[in-house]
């Protein structure tokens, strides 16, 4: 039995690494990420997650784990901004409000797909021009979705969280964990 990170992110294999994980494999999955028309931001999280699981090839023994996070405010979702100018306008949004950081995880083995998605609630104060144009210079932003990332300089923008910090940072432990128990993943046991 093989474990494959279906996921690019250095964050996600960082996580892993906390429950003493290392993937066998590193897929990234190749598939279209655009949210369907009228699609609500908890849904398309947990597709993207399960598309993703569907895509990575492997064993018929091997688990598959794939993830994805994304931004909510309200019913928009704020996926990762697509230029500076684009993700000027997620942190000015999100300032002062609140908003959700959803993250669905999918963990595959043969024809079997367990997922659950962690909810998070997440406060960013309003950002001064100073600190907008210096966190977009910093290039932080990018890939991230909503704009950033709260482990790196962006954590100082958020005075307050209820959730899963580890799901904000995307990969929520305890559910991973869960998961890959489900699927037959031994993650508590010794080396």
């Amino acid at each position: 039995m093989r474990l494959i990170l279906g996921s690019g992110s250095p964050r996600r294999k960082e996580l892993l690494a906390q429950l003493g994980i290392t993937p066998d494999a590193i897929l990234p999955p190749d598939i279209d990420e655009d949210p369907k028309r009228g699609e609500l931001p908890r849904p398309y999280c947990a597709r993207l997650a399960r598309e993703k699981a569907l895509a990575v090839q492997g064993g018929a023994d091997d688990i598959i784990l794939t993830a994805d996070t994304t931004v909510a405010l309200g019913r928009r979702i704020l996926g990762k901004p697509a230029d500076a100018g684009e993700a000027a306008r997620f942190l000015t949004d999100l300032g002062g409000r609140r908003h959700q950081v959803i993250t669905a995880i999918a963990v595959r083995r043969g024809a079997r797909i367990w997922n659950r998605e962690s909810v998070s609630a997440v406060k960013m104060k309003r950002l001064s021009d100073a600190e907008l144009n210096a966190y977009l210079a910093s290039g932080e932003w990018h890939g991230k979705a909503g704009g950033y990332a709260i482990q790196g300089a962006a954590g100082a923008f958020i005075p307050w969280i209820s959730g899963s910090f580890t799901g904000i940072v995307g990969l929520p432990l305890a559910e991973t964990s869960a998961l890959l128990q489900a699927a037959g993943y031994p993650v508590w046991t010794q080396p």
